[in-house]
Formats: structure tokens, sequence, C-alpha cells
């Protein structure tokens, strides 16, 4: 198979279907998933425990044929737990590289906001860069590297808040709450029996759609999804006006632009268009926004949320027609 062989709005559609064999609802967390890594960027993922958001990594990873690892993260984690290190070889009498987990296609990194600042920015370079720096001399990552970092957004004893750059980093912040009613007794009821999630993505019956060889070219697909100037207009307004807005003390940068810009094309072409609608920016704008916009502290502490600025930007920004 060739990244030309079949359209991206196919393959999209097929990865919804055999990610769903596993995931129970989340539609909107699958689609949010999907847009991070047909951009080529990282994702920060809110969930409380249980809610399957390593799950949802893992699966996937499988149906897009990609590596999978994942980092447990903890106070006592080092920035050599997650890059590597050198370790002497009696044997030969050398140095041999012992490679960490980051050297992997997807990359989970659970509960991130437990580990210090210093192990945190282990990742900097990596995200950014797709590269590490073990010992003076930098190792490429494979060029389809995805970080998906979760962390608990009730839970705060014992935790780092990730610093501004590192969030930057993040093309879009997901929310993954609790399955309706309707979704938690089908996912009772298929615990009774052989059809358990996690027992679906072992047995095989998920099968992948492509290999990871073709993810870069169904990426280039996306320069396909037209963007008119009044649209791009409209997106780039919308970001400069977290700066502006009375209650924003840090406004979003430019790489919000460029998420949203992108993330908007991902959106259409999930929706089965080659066009951008002003409604695929409304839809991406919390998720690529909120985590880049720090509130005054007033604000705050009269009650002021993040979503209820960016609800309030996107009434104020005109809309093209």
């Amino acid at each position: 198979m060739t990244a030309n062989d079949t359209p991206l709005t196919d393959v999209l559609t097929a990865a919804r279907q055999e990610i769903a064999k596993v995931i129970i609802g989340q539609d909107k967390v699958i689609d949010s998933a999907l847009i991070a890594v047909f951009t080529n960027h990282h994702a920060l993922i809110e969930g409380v425990p249980g809610v399957a958001k390593t799950l949802l990594v893992r699966t996937l990873a499988h149906v897009l044929g990609c590596a999978f690892g994942r980092i447990q993260f903890t106070p006592d984690l080092m920035p050599a737990d997650i890059v590597g290190t050198h370790v002497f070889n009696m044997q030969k009498g050398s140095f041999a590289l012992v490679k960490g987990p980051i050297f992997t296609t997807f990359l989970l990194a659970d509960e991130i906001n437990r580990a210090p600042a210093k192990t945190q920015s282990a990742l900097l370079q990596a995200m950014q860069e797709r590269m590490v720096s073990i010992d003076r001399r930098t190792r490429a990552l494979p060029d389809n590297f995805t970080v998906f970092a979760t962390q608990n957004p009730i839970e705060q004893q014992g935790t780092y808040p990730l610093p501004e750059a590192q969030m930057d980093r993040f093309m879009l912040k997901i929310p993954m709450t609790h399955p309706e009613r309707d979704e938690e007794l089908q996912l009772a009821r298929r615990m009774l029996g052989d059809e358990a999630p996690e027992a679906v993505l072992n047995s095989g019956a998920v099968r992948p759609v492509i290999t990871p060889e073709v993810l870069g070219g169904l990426r280039r697909q996306l320069n396909s999804v037209r963007v008119k100037d009044e649209l791009t207009a409209y997106l780039v307004d919308i970001v400069r006006r977290t700066r502006t807005h009375p209650g924003v003390l840090v406004g979003a940068g430019p790489r919000a632009t460029q998420a949203l810009l992108l993330g908007s094309r991902a959106a259409a072409a999930l929706a089965g268009r080659d066009y951008v609608t002003p409604d695929d920016i409304k839809d991406l704008a919390v998720p690529v926004l909120g985590h880049r916009i720090i509130l005054r502290p007033e604000y705050e502490i009269e009650g002021l949320a993040v979503e209820e600025v960016i609800e309030q930007l996107l009434q104020e920004v005109t809309v093209p027609r």
C-alpha cells in the first residue's frame, strides 16, 4: 500500500471503525487523537483514572501499524530513565547505549505531571525536533514519533504543573470524560463475555489499516484541503483576540495559529470534505487554545473559565460569509 492508493478520508473512516471495536463511545476524543496524529503533532489527554486513556493510545498505535511505548511518570523518574544511557560492557570493554522507552513511535507519557520539571524537560527536544541527546550525541527518533501525555485534572497533590513552553508543544488538550449510561452499560455487558475491550484488542480482531511507511504520504494529502483566504484571516483574528481580552494575562502565540489551521484541515478531512468551514475552526478553538491561555488572577477568583473566554471571542470575531 502507498499513500496514493487510498484517499485520506477512507483511511480515517477505516481507522475510526477499527478503534470503535475497542473504545466504546468517546467519538470526539478519537477524532481529536486522529487529528493530532495526521497533523504530526502531540496531544495532552486529561481525564480521571479508568476512562481508557492508555487503551485508546494502544489501540490507535495498533490500528495505524505503529510501535507503542509507555512511561509511568513518578517523582523519582530521571531523564536517563526516559532517553536511555550508556552502560559499560565488561565483555567487550566498551560502553554500549541502552535506549530508553522514548525510542518508539507512539509514546504514552502517563501522568506526566507526576515528575519534576527536570524529567519533564527530557521530552521537550523529542517533541519539537524528534531527536534526543545522550552524552552529547544526538540521535533521531522515528519520523512519526508522537507523544500522548495524560494527566488527572482532579488530584493535584504531589504533582508538578507543566511549564508553559511544554504545554505549547501539545497541539491539543483532549478532555476524556466518563462514558454515557448506555455506553457504560454496553461496556459492562461486554465484560461478562469474551468481548472485553482489552481482549478484543489482543485477539487480533482489530486490524491495522495502514503501515508506518505510508503515514507521511497520507499527511501530505491534507495539503489538498482548501482554506479560503477569509477563513485564514478569521482564524488569525481569533488567536490574536486572545492577547487583547481583558481577562487574559497571556494569550496564545503563533504556534497556536499553526495548530488551529492544520487541525481545521484534518477536521475537514474527518468530515469527508476537501474544504474547511468556520465550524471546523470553532470546534477546535477550545482544544487548541484552552491550554495556551493564562487568565488574570482576579478573573479566575471571580470564577471565569478559559472555555468561557474562548466562547466570548468566537462571538466577538465576525464569521466570514
